[in-house]
C-alpha cells in the first residue's frame, strides 16, 4: 500500500487502536460508517481526536459534520510541555492515558500535560492502576521509569467529574527494546488504595476492612491505603472505590479496581427510586475476589492489560519477544487484527494445558522514533 493511499476501514470498532497505531505507523486511515444513523463519532473519540491534534504537527484531520466519516493522514508526534486537555465525562481520563502514551514514547519532545475529568469510574481503568501497574510495564521495554509521572491533583467521580492529573512521558531516542517475560513467580504482597469522595471517609475503613478479610486467608503482607478527598480536590459527584495490586516474586503487577459512584441528582425526578448502590463492604470484598481471579489465571500481565502489550511486542526491534499471559481476551484477540493490519506482525501462539495460559511470540516491527531527528 502506497504511504499516501489511505487504508479503507469501516465502523466505530477499535476505533482508538486505529487512531494511534495509524499514527506510530504513519498510515492515512479514511474511516466511514461511523454509527451510521446512530449519531457518529461520541464526545470522547472526537475529544481523543483533539489530543491527537495537540500533540502532533504537519497532519491532517477530516471529520465530516455528521461524524460519521473521518479522514486522517498522520503527521509528526511532536509531544510538548505545558499542554492541557479536558477530557470531558463521557468516559475517564484512563481512556486517553494509553494512547498519549504509546505516541509519547515516539514523539519529537517530551510530553507533559494536564487532564480533566473523571479519575475513576466503571468504565476504563483508573488513573491508580495506570500510575501502579501500567506505566511499570514500560520498563520490560527499555523504557526507564525516571521519566514517567502521574500526579493525581484531585479525584473526580461520575458523572460530573472535576478530577485532574498531571501526566509527563519520556521520549525515546529510537526504539523498543524486545522482551523475555514469561515468569510471573509468586505473590508476595500485595497493597492498594481506597478512595472517597464527598462523602463519609468511614467508608473506605469499610471497603479496607472487607477486602483484608479475604485476603487475610491468604497472604499477611497486605497494606491498603485510604485516600478521602473532599473540597475542590474531590471534584464535583460523590463516589468511592478501590484499587488493588499484587506484586509477585518476579516484579509482575496484577491489579483489580472498581469504582460506586452516585447519579446525578438533578437528572433524577421527583417520582424515581433512589437507586441501590453496592455497599463498601461488597466492593472490598467483590475487588479483592476480582484480584484473586487475575492472579489464578496467571501471566505477566493481568487481563485488563494484555492488549497494550502485544502491541509493544509488536512495536519492537525485529527481535523475538515472548510473553505469558491468561485465558485471551476478546479485546485481546482484536488487537491482535489490528496489529497484523497496521504492523504487519504475527504471533505465534502456544497454549499450556497444564496451567492454563498462553505464549505468545513475535518478531517486532522495528517501529523507530523517526520524529526524534527532525530538528
Amino acid at each position: 500500500m502506497g504511504r499516501n493511499k489511505a487504508r479503507r476501514l469501516s465502523g466505530s470498532r477499535h476505533f482508538r487502536q486505529r487512531l494511534v497505531l495509524a499514527t506510530l505507523t504513519s498510515s492515512p486511515i479514511a474511516i466511514e460508517g461511523i454509527r451510521a444513523g446512530g449519531g457518529g463519532l461520541r464526545p470522547h473519540e472526537v475529544s481523543l481526536i483533539r489530543l491527537v491534534d495537540m500533540i502532533s504537527d504537519h497532519h491532517s484531520i477530516e471529520l465530516e459534520v455528521t461524524g460519521t466519516k473521518l479522514t486522517y493522514k498522520p503527521g509528526v508526534i511532536v509531544g510538548g510541555r505545558g499542554l492541557e486537555h479536558d477530557c470531558g465525562v463521557d468516559r475517564g481520563i484512563g481512556y486517553f492515558l494509553e494512547p498519549l502514551v504509546l505516541l509519547g514514547l515516539f514523539a519529537r519532545s517530551p510530553v507533559s500535560i494536564r487532564l480533566k475529568g473523571i479519575t475513576n469510574d466503571t468504565k476504563d481503568p483508573s488513573v491508580d492502576t495506570f500510575r501502579m501497574v501500567t506505566l511499570h510495564m514500560f520498563k520490560h521495554f527499555g523504557v526507564p521509569l525516571e521519566g514517567f509521572e502521574l500526579k493525581i491533583e484531585s479525584r473526580g467521580a461520575p458523572p460530573l467529574g472535576g478530577g485532574e492529573v498531571h501526566l509527563r512521558v519520556p521520549n525515546i531516542s529510537s526504539t523498543l527494546t524486545a522482551s523475555n517475560w514469561i515468569d510471573e513467580g509468586k505473590v508476595k504482597r500485595i497493597r492498594g488504595v481506597t478512595f472517597s469522595t464527598r462523602v463519609s471517609p468511614q467508608i473506605e475503613n469499610r471497603i479496607l476492612y472487607a477486602a483484608r478479610g479475604v485476603f487475610n486467608k491468604f497472604i499477611l503482607d497486605v497494606h491498603i491505603f485510604t485516600d478521602h478527598r473532599s473540597g475542590s480536590s474531590g471534584g464535583r459527584s460523590a463516589g468511592y472505590g478501590v484499587y488493588l495490586v499484587a506484586e509477585t516474586t518476579t516484579g509482575c503487577l496484577i491489579s483489580a479496581d472498581a469504582t460506586v459512584c452516585y447519579p446525578n441528582v438533578d437528572e433524577m425526578s421527583e417520582e424515581s427510586e433512589n437507586p441501590e448502590l453496592m455497599s463498601p463492604e461488597d466492593l472490598g470484598d467483590q475487588v479483592a475476589k476480582m484480584l484473586l481471579d487475575e492472579v489464578a489465571q496467571g501471566g505477566v500481565v493481568d487481563s485488563t492489560h494484555q492488549g497494550l502489550l502485544f502491541i509493544m511486542c509488536a512495536l519492537c526491534p525485529p527481535d523475538v519477544s515472548r510473553v505469558r499471559v491468561g485465558q485471551l481476551t476478546p479485546h485481546a484477540i482484536e488487537t491482535h487484527q489490528n496489529i497484523k493490519d497496521f504492523l504487519d506482525v504475527k504471533f505465534i501462539i502456544k497454549y499450556d494445558p497444564n496451567s492454563y495460559t498462553v505464549t505468545l511470540k513475535c518478531v517486532g516491527a522495528g517501529v523507530k522514533n523517526l520524529a526524534w531527528k527532525i530538528s
